[in-house]
């Protein structure tokens, strides 16, 4: 837990870590909570017909308990993995606390999971049973006479289907007492596979202390929370370490209500009315939604919002954006940072002064963050390098599953490397520049991609924009921007050019985008993230099409 301080200099240099001999997230997030204060509400779920509902302490703890023990009863062992393929909801969370209190370990997937990245990933951590519902099990049919480690497969839903067992069952028919696992904090509880943005996705194993670990940057940027009132929503999938990692296992840990809602494509006018509805205080919202907010005009006068605080990561926010932000719903937005393997390892908190456009934040309290070279030496303030993180530390994953090899070369002596370049200031602020593939070489300048889709951002007629290197046999690479026009505004070539002068004026004469092409979508993962792999690979396919060509929409 942080103390609350005046400075942030107080707030890093009093932080110690308390990591106890034994620990458990399922118990910690349900059973202690139920003790003290078994009616207090732990989740809300958001119906769009207004008749939401909730979930106490005291209902997720013998919840979660029976169902841990009916899986126990069909053979989940400790160890084993279970995954979770579900959209936000209670049987989500249940399904995740008793899996931990079993000493089993969680594999959350994301229902946009197509055929193929569904099978890898259950094949790869080879799964012993699976928690979905109707959607989920349509997907699964088309792989499951393939996963021949799958034994188990409950069903959400009502309906019956053969070969499934249903939710309730597993719940209500379980018989005798049951005990939670004794583990320990370096016990393996959790496995999140990396977004797969650059090569396969990989399992990232954390421990039963990975959430310990989240808590002094979760109540950093949501500045000292918990605080009366406050209550947290975020779009974010619960299958993404965004959503559950730094929104629902953290709240549920320090007694904040979480509100869940249902799986949807991201609606800016739907996050708004939940936000509303339901008395949101705090809030995850990454980047690109926050972009895409910004499509409702004067939102405060059409809902009535009572933020407190407004986090953000995954990609670069930008300084337009964070203007907006303040400007538009009179909070500062803190953004943070982190990654599958370590998250939540610099941060913002605007109560402190901790909060800039531009850059990302400080280090959390209890985290050394640095900027290293390619041989893990410290550079200096100002220098472009490769963000990483010092070992040990409690947020830090246990290595890759069955890849030891990808494990060991994720560090350089004790700096775990992140692949992400940045640039630290005198003072430590972190600039995020660009993940070291996405980085642009054009006639000898190294462009970081995020500074010229936030000045995109900026444009009147721009709503999301992504940049990637075009092959050029003059340049090594060009810019090229897809972009996305806001309602109201039509592809031409006198917009293109005129976005092009748009950063060519406030950015710089070497870093605006010499190709504009306007498209419908931007392809993103499950956590919001622009893949800019597939981008790049898109603009490879284009050369041989004349330099002066426009681009227009695409089908």
């Amino acid at each position: 837990m942080l103390a609350e301080r005046t400075t942030y200099e107080d707030l890093y240099r009093d932080f110690r870590w308390n990591i106890p001999a034994r620990f458990n997230i399922g118990t910690a997030v349900s059973d202690a909570w139920a003790t003290r204060e078994p009616d207090h509400v732990c989740l809300q779920h958001f119906c769009e017909n207004g008749h939401h509902r909730s979930l106490t302490y005291a209902e997720l703890a013998d919840r979660s308990s029976r169902f841990a023990r009916g899986l126990a009863a069909r053979g989940v062992q400790a160890g084993d993995r279970v995954a979770i393929l579900l959209p936000q909801g209670f049987e989500t969370v249940i399904a995740h606390v008793a899996i931990y209190k079993l000493g089993a370990i969680a594999l959350p997937l994301a229902l946009l999971f197509g055929e193929e990245a569904l099978e890898y990933r259950l094949r790869d951590a080879a799964a012993k049973a699976i928690v979905t519902n109707g959607f989920g099990l349509e997907r699964l049919e088309m792989v499951r006479e393939r996963l021949e480690d799958l034994a188990l497969v409950v069903l959400s839903d009502d309906a019956e289907r053969a070969g499934t067992v249903p939710f309730a069952t597993i719940e209500e028919r379980a018989e005798g007492p049951f005990v939670a696992a004794e583990t320990g904090p370096d016990d393996p509880a959790l496995m999140i596979y990396t977004s797969g943005t650059t090569g396969p996705p990989k399992g990232a194993l954390h421990g039963h202390r990975v959430l310990l670990g989240h808590v002094p940057g979760f109540q950093m940027h949501h500045e000292f929370l918990p605080q009366p009132g406050d209550r947290i929503w975020t779009p974010a999938d619960w299958a993404w370490a965004g959503g559950l990692l730094n929104v629902l296992l953290p709240a549920l840990l320090l007694g904040v209500p979480v509100v869940s809602s249902p799986g949807q494509k991201f609606d800016p006018h739907m996050a708004y009315r939940i936000m509303a509805e339901m008395n949101v205080r705090n809030a995850f919202i990454p980047p690109t939604a926050l972009r895409l907010m910004k499509s409702v005009e004067e939102p405060q006068k059409h809902y009535r919002l009572n933020l407190r605080t407004i986090g953000t990561a995954g990609e670069s926010l930008g300084r337009e954006t964070w203007e907006w932000v303040r400007r538009t719903l009179g909070v500062t937005v803190n953004e943070f940072y982190g990654q599958t393997e370590c998250n939540i390892v610099i941060g913002s908190i605007g109560k402190l002064g901790v909060s800039r456009p531009g850059p990302i934040g400080r280090a959390v309290p209890g985290h050394v963050v640095a900027i290293v070279d390619g041989e893990g030496r410290e550079l200096p303030p100002g220098a472009t390098g490769q963000i990483a993180v010092r070992r040990p530390d409690p947020v830090m994953f246990l290595g890759y599953w069955n890849n030891e090899a990808a494990t060991k070369a994720k560090f350089v002596g004790d700096w775990m490397t992140t692949g992400d370049m940045g640039r630290m200031d005198d003072e430590g602020y972190i600039a995020f520049v660009g993940r070291d593939d996405d980085v642009i070489t054009s006639a000898g300048y190294r462009i970081g991609p995020s500074e010229v889709e936030d000045c995109l951002a900026g444009h009147p007629a721009v709503q999301l924009a992504a940049v990637v290197g075009k092959p050029d046999a003059v340049r090594t690479e060009i810019v090229k921007a897809y972009v996305m026009l806001r309602p109201g505004h039509s592809a031409s070539a006198d917009l293109a050019a005129d976005i092009r002068n748009w950063v060519k004026m406030r950015l710089s004469m070497h870093e605006y985008p010499r190709e504009v092409e306007f498209v419908d979508s931007l392809p993103l993962t499950t956590s919001g993230k622009i893949i800019r792999r597939v981008l790049r690979e898109r603009a490879e396919k284009e050369i041989g099409l004349p330099d002066s060509a426009e681009m227009l929409p695409v089908a």
